[in-house]
């Protein structure tokens, strides 16, 4: 007897229970024979709960709509919204109370309560925060207060407002699932990947501290880099936005080697339990801030082979601890020293000759290459900038490129391509937590939109 958008309204006010057992039971005051909607209505939602509904009692209730408002009439389409606004209303005007679109044309109440006024239940319940009500025989009405408190003079005006129904806005997710590769100084855990649930609004600043958290170490002895298969992208600074980190490729958590104690073994104070949980606060040092021509630098170093389009990384990404004053002679060999895990056999200096290339990675020339015949190549003038250009937070470092053409890399190294990683448990679980469909009650965006904000 009805069309759908009209048959959704009235199931709607039918299955709210407070408005449906005074509509049913005839609980409300009506003016006289002007309050045909409210009746048509009220015995349509009787019969249904009575199980004596019968489509004369649709066709009726469109009649009366159709008297009262020249758009419904017909078996045109309609939006469900509009036509539950308007039969809202004028519920208001047959049960005696100014609309609330009547009301909002009135004067604006500043300070005090709200207008008290006939007006039948449809909104919030009592005790909501932020709501005025108006009180009388009937039902309460909701009234949102909306509080200005000058930041001055702390003065504070309040002002209400009817409404029939109100926009929220649904609370979105806040974090993102975020891997980091994080780069360990001892043999058996590596490289272990670990799923973090990173801010969508913040900045590299707040990851640094979250794998800072992680790992147990100082958040300043963390360097974030972005590592592709082709080699190093970028390092992150502080300041950046943490939105578009992970995207160019995956995100690396290097920390420079720990100081050698007399009598201790290289890596031996890393690890202090199973697992994930290791200890870095051994590594602090003051000399890999250093950035005097005699002191010590970090260098973070990755290999590559070929060229073009075939131009690949493989092996492990190494984070160094070099003098300045390093021969290149002495440099080639201690990066062969930190791949010694992954050579076929014992590789012996080339004399003052070079196994490969280096090259700085993101320098301010397109491509800048340490020659072996410096004395010293770590005092290079260009790799002074990129120590002055290496960003705030974490320690000051240099990221260099060891090329190596393809007939060496596979006579030293075979096959062999990235490093292998083992992923955390928690990559499992923050993948899955943000794999899922976002959802949020009625009361988290009743609290979103009220929430305080600055004017």
């Amino acid at each position: 007897g009805n069309t759908c958008f009209m048959n959704a309204v009235v199931q709607c006010l039918s299955n709210t229970a407070p408005l449906a057992e005074r509509l049913a039971l005839g609980r409300y005051r009506a003016r006289g024979t002007r309050a045909e909607v409210t009746h048509r209505l009220a015995a349509l939602v009787r019969a249904l709960w009575t199980r004596d509904y019968t489509p004369q009692l649709s066709a009726e209730f469109k009649n009366i709509v159709s008297k009262h408002s020249s758009q419904f009439r017909g078996n045109a389409q309609h939006d469900a919204l509009e036509f539950l606004l308007w039969l809202l209303d004028r519920m208001h005007e047959d049960l005696g109370a100014a609309s609330p679109a009547q009301q909002s044309r009135g004067p604006t109440q500043v300070g005090g309560p709200p207008p008290r006024g006939k007006a039948f239940g449809l909104g919030l319940g009592p005790g909501t925060p932020g709501w005025g009500f108006a009180r009388s025989g009937d039902p309460p009405h909701p009234f949102p207060r909306s509080s200005l408190t000058c930041p001055h003079c702390l003065k504070q005006s309040n002002t209400f407002d009817p409404f029939l129904c109100i926009s929220l806005p649904i609370p979105l997710r806040q974090t993102r699932a975020l891997n980091v590769t994080l780069v360990l100084q001892c043999e058996r855990w590596r490289f272990v990947r670990v799923g973090l649930a990173v801010p969508l609004l913040g900045t590299v600043a707040d990851l640094r501290a979250m794998v800072a958290r992680e790992g147990r170490i100082p958040p300043e002895q963390v360097i974030l880099a972005e590592v592709s298969p082709r080699g190093f992208l970028r390092s992150l600074s502080d300041p950046d936005a943490l939105r578009a980190a992970g995207e160019a490729g995956p995100v690396y958590a290097f920390q420079p080697p720990p100081s050698r104690r007399a009598g201790t073994a290289p890596g031996s104070d890393w690890l202090r339990a199973p697992g994930l949980r290791w200890d870095w606060r051994t590594a602090l040092s003051s000399d890999c801030l250093h950035r005097a021509p005699g002191g010590r630098i970090l260098l973070l170093l990755c290999n590559t082979a070929g060229t073009g389009p075939q131009l690949a990384r493989f092996g492990p990404p190494l984070v160094l601890r070099e003098e300045r004053s390093v021969s290149w002679e002495q440099l080639q060999q201690n990066i062969l020293a930190q791949l010694r895990g992954v050579l076929r056999g014992e590789v012996r200096p080339q004399g003052t000759g070079a196994l490969f290339r280096i090259c700085l990675a993101g320098g301010s020339a397109p491509c800048t290459y340490l020659s072996p015949q410096d004395p010293h190549p770590l005092c290079h003038p260009a790799i002074d900038r990129a120590l002055q250009l290496s960003g705030a937070g974490g320690p000051p470092h240099v990221r260099l490129t060891v090329e190596w053409d393809m007939s060496t890399k596979e006579r030293l190294f075979g096959s062999i391509q990235e490093e292998v990683v083992q992923d955390a448990e928690s990559v499992r679980r923050q993948q899955q937590a943000h794999g899922q469909q976002h959802s949020c009650t009625l009361d988290e965006c009743f609290q979103l939109y009220t929430k305080e904000e600055q004017v």
